[in-house]
């Protein structure tokens, strides 16, 4: 019985062999390494700091409460690592819990372990980063920008990857055109994304940069700001008939702004009686063509 079954053993194998060899090449060559998804625990001292952190502003009384909290119970959630051929850890998700175990002086953190490599990393860094609600803006519209930028990844791809839709994708990224100390206001909440999506129509850095601060000076709302940047675009029109006449026309408003919702773009809706136009501002050639992609669609 056993000459019968050793043949046929070794026949099965060699088959196996010539039908999957990248199967047994994966076996044999791959380094020993324990598996992922288990926390263990990592000395705090040993893990380094995200350099693809998109997080630049972190609530240091949240940050104190949290520490306390450590102090008290541990650290509920493991951070997420990947080790270095230094021998020490890079965080990929975590850092708030990271920061916070150092001041609540923990010698230990548990962490899972993810063999990745850097551009792994940093995407895994940066969506996650997107899809929690506590980031600033800004710090939003530099993590799209580095997706895009270094992975090369659409607006659409950025929106599945974060589950968030192309629009507002869009419009995040419009706000890398604000002068840079407009971009400080809106870091600092000072100005909320709906002044800074206001003040881009705008266009020149100085007159959107002069804007802002009048806008910050006399504590503008979002629909004051539209109307004051109205009325720089069109000083001929009369803004204070404007005022009395659009609320007597909410349709067409609602309108308006649900297709700059879908567009990431200026719309402009002119009626009268039941006649007029729309109009789609844009201020590069790449937003002319998302445009027509997404009329094509």
């Amino acid at each position: 019985m056993n000459t019968v079954e050793l043949p046929r053993r070794k026949a099965l194998g060699k088959g196996l062999e010539s039908l999957l060899p990248s199967v047994k090449a994966s076996v044999d060559t791959a380094p020993p390494r324990p598996a992922d998804g288990t926390p263990r625990e990592i000395p705090v001292s040993e893990i380094d700091r995200n350099p693809y952190q998109t997080r630049t502003r972190f609530d240091e009384s949240l940050l104190s409460e949290l520490a306390a909290s450590i102090r008290a119970t541990g650290v509920v959630q493991p951070v997420l690592v990947r080790p270095l051929p230094n021998g020490r850890f890079q965080l990929i998700a975590g850092e708030r819990r990271w920061l916070a175990s150092q001041m609540a002086n923990k010698e230990t953190i548990p962490a899972i372990l993810r063999h990745v490599s850097d551009e792994q990393a940093m995407e895994m860094t940066i969506v996650e980063n997107l899809q929690r609600t506590d980031l600033n803006p800004m710090e939003q519209a530099r993590a799209f920008d580095r997706l895009s930028r270094d992975f090369k990844l659409t607006q659409e791809q950025m929106a599945q990857r974060t589950g968030k839709d192309r629009a507002s994708v869009a419009n995040f990224l419009r706000l890398l055109r604000l002068p840079v100390e407009v971009q400080g206001k809106v870091e600092a909440g000072e100005l909320t994304f709906g002044h800074a999506r206001a003040l881009l129509a705008l266009e020149n850095p100085d007159t959107i940069l002069k804007a802002a601060q009048k806008v910050t000076a006399l504590s503008m709302s979002v629909r004051q700001t539209e109307s004051y940047v109205q009325g720089i675009l069109h000083p001929e029109k009369n803004h204070s008939e404007e005022k009395v006449k659009e609320p007597l026309d909410p349709n067409v408003r609602e309108a308006r702004d649900l297709l700059q919702r879908a567009l990431g773009l200026k719309v402009t809706i002119e009626d009268k009686n039941g006649r007029g136009r729309v109009i789609i501002e844009y201020s590069k050639l790449e937003d002319f063509d998302a445009l027509m992609e997404r009329l094509g669609e």
